[in-house]
């Protein structure tokens, strides 16, 4: 999907919010777990929710690697039961060189088409431009995160003050197609998000973190919304596990459906989209 694409799904739904699949086997409502596939089972009806109501879908691929062969064959079902005018991100952060990144790239954006990939960024150039060979493929770096032991490195300063956080931003501005570039910056890291924008100021935001993990709405699209919105704020935990019994799609949806109001408030007040 390449950026007007994106921009215009956001216009007309008028809602940036994505979907996280972080299907836990363990935590699917127990009806369902004498289906077939119990976690595509869980994920139809959970898009059959809330697609009005999202933008993208992010599934956290851990949750499927975790199932074995079993897990790959329900996260490639649930990707080929998304809708194509609706983003879709591979939540696997991978990061290595040389031929190891082309076929990650390769896996996720050929054989399974995902939208997106969530990259580490720590490996430098080498390990990120496979990835961006692909047209109208994203990678999504891992920026500033909201995770406790994000301080460990993140915030490390150079000689000059400049954290390492900054740095991967200014940095990997000037690479090859780096216009199809988005930013992992955690929720909980609204006070730094204003500081990002100003880095990145044309670049899509994954912004994890709101709801569940403490993130506030109003914070964060405050600090990174742009006219052409800039932002996919993501939630997982809050929609999708609403409810364990056998409403719970009803429920997904109706969580789905808080935010998706509160963004449109949200998108007048900032940005023109």
């Amino acid at each position: 999907m390449d950026r007007n694409s994106l921009i215009q799904a956001i216009k007309s739904k008028s809602t940036y919010l994505c979907v996280g699949l972080d299907t836990d086997i363990n935590r699917i409502p127990h009806h369902l777990r004498n289906a077939k596939d119990p976690v595509f089972e869980f994920n139809k009806q959970i898009i059959d929710a809330t697609i009005d109501h999202c933008v993208a879908y992010k599934p956290n691929i851990a949750f499927y690697e975790a199932l074995g062969s079993s897990g790959w064959e329900s996260l490639a079902k649930t990707i080929a039961y998304i809708p194509k005018d609706i983003f879709t991100i591979a939540d696997a952060k991978r990061g290595d060189i040389g031929n190891t990144s082309k076929l990650y790239a390769k896996a996720f954006f050929e054989t399974m088409d995902f939208d997106s990939i969530t990259v580490a960024p720590y490996m430098g150039e080498d390990s990120v431009v496979p990835f961006l060979e692909f047209e109208d493929k994203w990678v999504i770096l891992l920026a500033h995160t909201s995770n406790p032991g994000s301080a460990d490195f993140q915030l490390l300063e150079d000689q000059h003050g400049i954290p390492l956080f900054e740095k991967v931003l200014t940095t990997s501005q000037k690479w090859p197609q780096s216009d199809r570039l988005m930013y992992v910056v955690g929720a909980t890291r609204a006070d730094k998000i204003k500081r990002i924008r100003q880095l990145a100021p044309n670049s899509f935001f994954l912004v994890p973190g709101v709801g569940a993990q403490g993130g506030d709405l109003q914070a964060v699209s405050a600090a990174g919304l742009t006219n052409d919105c800039g932002l996919l704020v993501n939630s997982s935990r809050n929609i999708i596990y609403a409810s364990a019994k056998e409403d719970f799609a009803r429920e997904a949806k109706n969580q789905a459906s808080l935010v998706h109001e509160q963004m449109k408030k949200l998108l007048d007040q900032y940005c023109h989209v």
